[in-house]
């Protein structure tokens, strides 16, 4: 756990915000190259860059200062300035689901906006997801965020004493997801080339990710409350996402997607 990667000055940057910012700039190169085998010129991806990392950052960090209100009150850094501890997005704290959900409203602004058939526009976007989520997981990792639960395991990692976990051995719950999400996106990079309909690896990316994330949850230990004391929040809005994905991948192919125009390239 090392939450400072480096000073500009004074200033401290942190790890968690480096291997996010390096995570976005990864999943956009690797979308704008596979969108071309869709006829999308890259430079409308990566246009739709900052629409959709905008989008992420206010969903994602909306649903974590929801979900974590009390937290963030008891922080000794909070009562000064309440309203801009919630901005303060570079020392973590931000909801994944939340991030997707941001996503996918500014995408579709901006599909709309530019004029990009909606499918192809996310078919070329969702591998890339898992493998920016990657470098975030690492950057929980490093930001000592989203730990798990107590165990013996040969391969437990230890925080340092004054972490939430004092020190006892826990799953690195955060390597599990970013392994995970390795696999996945490199299992539609290559489903992405044999899609039969558009919308296709959108809605695989969606009931692949629901269920893995929902994997991972079981060894979480960061959650005070579990529903029924197992669930955690995320393994309900997994349901919902999964549900999501489901019905796309019955309704799409049913639907003829007509091939809107696209600006010259």
């Amino acid at each position: 756990m090392h939450k400072i990667a480096f000073y500009i000055g004074s200033f401290p940057i942190h790890w968690y915000g480096v291997l996010l910012a390096t995570g976005c700039f990864l999943g956009l190169w690797t979308a704008s190259r596979r969108a071309q085998l869709d006829r999308i010129p890259a430079h409308l991806i990566v246009d739709g860059g900052a629409w959709l990392i905008l989008g992420a950052i206010i969903g994602a960090r909306s649903l974590y200062v929801i979900s974590y209100w009390d937290r963030l009150v008891e922080d000794p850094r909070f009562p000064s300035a309440p309203w801009l501890e919630i901005f303060m997005v570079r020392r973590g704290g931000l909801v994944f689901y939340g991030g997707l959900i941001g996503a996918i409203a500014s995408g579709v602004i901006y599909a709309r906006k530019a004029k990009i058939p909606l499918w192809k526009f996310a078919d070329a976007i969702a591998p890339s997801i898992p493998l920016g989520y990657v470098l975030g997981r690492i950057g929980c990792l490093m930001n000592g965020c989203c730990f798990g639960r107590p165990t013996d395991l040969p391969w437990a990692i230890r925080f340092p004493a004054d972490h939430e976990t004092h020190g006892v051995p826990v799953h690195p719950t955060q390597l599990y997801d970013a392994l995970l999400s390795l696999a996945l996106y490199l299992t539609l990079a290559w489903l992405y080339r044999r899609k039969r309909f558009d919308g296709q690896i959108f809605a695989a990316y969606l009931v692949a990710y629901a269920l893995l994330r929902s994997l991972v949850e079981a060894f979480r230990g960061d959650y005070p409350v579990r529903y029924l004391g197992i669930a955690t929040p995320a393994h309900l809005v997994s349901l919902l996402i999964l549900l999501a994905g489901i019905v796309l991948l019955i309704k799409l192919p049913r639907v003829r997607v007509g091939s809107s125009p696209l600006p010259p390239a």
